[in-house]
């Protein structure tokens, strides 16, 4: 009778173990995904400051009012392509 209630017990705690290492592997595999998540972030806000930067130079403006607004310094010739 012992010898039954130690095995069932013995076979509780195999499964239990086998659910908490499935649950183990998923975590592992979540926290790797969020790392990544959070590396890819962290490259997009480098990526976000850069422009910032960037859009406060002279040549953004300069870009800018050439592309967008037409401008152009005096003396410049601007050369149209043939339609």
């Amino acid at each position: 009778m012992v010898l039954v209630a130690v095995l069932m017990v013995l076979v509780v705690v195999s499964f239990r173990s086998i659910e908490l290492r499935q649950k183990q592997q998923d975590y592992d595999t979540r926290i790797s995904q969020l790392n990544q998540q959070i590396e890819e972030e962290t490259q997009r806000t480098e990526e976000i400051e850069e422009y910032g930067k960037y859009t406060k130079t002279r040549k953004f403006v300069e870009e800018v009012a050439k592309d967008k607004l037409g401008l152009v310094y005096d003396g410049e010739i601007i050369f149209k392509p043939e339609e």
